[in-house]
């Protein structure tokens, strides 16, 4: 049977028969019975916000064509790349559990604002050690507070282009990041409070960073995690588009 052209919102939206057409299917780059992991484009939502404006994100989507896709995680919505989603409960818990317990790699791709020199290391990765809150004179933005901050590390290395690579207007680096803790815009500030925003970042870059770029340069470019059921391990990559 095709499927319906229109399909209900099952969110609070659904109280007041609000539909909207059946969305484009998400891009897997996996898919069994019990997870999914999904590609989100950048300037998309992870999960649906408040407001009939704000429904269409990845986890809504995703439900119109894994009707028990649960989300795990999330991405900004500036923020391109991999996202796992849950097929069942005791899945989601699983992951949750996972993702708590930092066992699950996550990658991270960005460009920067001027020239960074590598850090003195032998393994040739820095480590952004530096406490996260919440700006509540300027939400939505995060800042470092030494105060009342959260714990908050971001480990970082150089990398290099790709052949092909696009260049920007201003000096800039190529980074390859790893969040050991998940705070909200944690790799956005913490790049920002060593001086060296990402590109195109519309809450955090100004001036020539801001313009260098069309989009928030950062993508989750790698995901690892042992599955909930079955034991594998399971690793997958998407390079980024810039």
């Amino acid at each position: 049977m095709p499927p319906s052209p229109l399909v209900p919102i099952s969110t609070e939206a659904a109280s007041a028969n609000v539909a909207l057409p059946r969305p484009t299917r998400p891009k897997a780059l996996y898919e069994d019975k019990y997870l999914l992991v999904l590609v989100k484009p950048h300037e998309f939502l992870s999960v649906p916000g408040r407001g009939e404006d704000k429904l269409d994100s990845l986890a809504w989507r995703a439900q119109q064509y894994w009707r028990n896709a649960r989300i795990v995680h999330r991405l900004d919505m500036s923020t391109s790349g991999l996202l796992v989603l849950a097929r069942s409960a005791q899945v989601h818990r699983q992951l949750s559990i996972a993702f708590a317990e930092r066992r699950v790699h996550k990658r991270y791709v960005a460009v920067v604002a001027g020239a960074m020199a590598p850090p003195a290391t032998a393994d040739g990765w820095g480590v952004i050690d530096k406490p996260l809150a919440f700006d509540w004179e300027r939400r939505p933005l995060h800042i470092v507070d030494h105060d009342n901050g959260k714990p908050s590390q971001t480990r970082w290395r150089i990398a290099l282009p790709p052949v092909g690579a696009p260049t920007y207007a201003i000096p800039h680096t190529r980074l390859e990041l790893e969040p050991v803790t998940g705070r909200t815009h944690q790799l956005r500030v913490h790049l920002q409070s060593m001086g060296h925003p990402i590109l195109g970042d519309p809450l955090y870059a100004q001036d020539a960073a801001l313009r260098a770029a069309p989009r928030l340069l950062l993508h989750a470019r790698e995901l690892g995690f042992t599955h909930p059921i079955t034991g594998e391990e399971m690793f997958f990559e998407l390079p980024p588009d810039f």
